[in-house]
């Protein structure tokens, strides 16, 4: 994957959580507040848990930070895939968002 390639696949990862968010936030009672910086979203939740998305450029890497521990994604296929074979990215998201949030939340790509 060429650097062009990974930086267009990690910013429509990175859209799709915020725009993720909003919909959560307008479907639901769930209070979920999502930050961008540049690569990285932060998602904060009403018991003030966080989840941090963030761009690993040189590694061709997406790194997902969450109280039950550290992940990395790698896109294959279209699909970011946790590099230690734990699964797709946006169910990760969806479990650990629903973990710390105590609502069911579900993200998709």
């Amino acid at each position: 994957m060429t650097d062009t390639e990974y930086l267009d696949f990690a910013e429509a990862l990175l859209k799709a959580v915020e725009s993720g968010c909003d919909r959560i936030n307008d479907e639901t009672d769930a209070d979920v507040d999502n930050q961008r910086v540049g690569g990285m979203v932060t998602l904060t939740f009403s018991n003030h848990s966080q989840i941090v998305i963030n761009q690993q450029k040189p590694l061709h890497e997406i790194w997902m930070a969450t109280r039950a521990g550290g992940f990395h994604y790698r896109c294959v296929d279209g699909q970011w895939l946790d590099t230690k074979g734990q699964g797709e990215f946006f169910e990760a998201l969806s479990t650990n968002a629903t973990d710390q949030s105590g609502c069911e939340l579900r993200f998709t790509p």
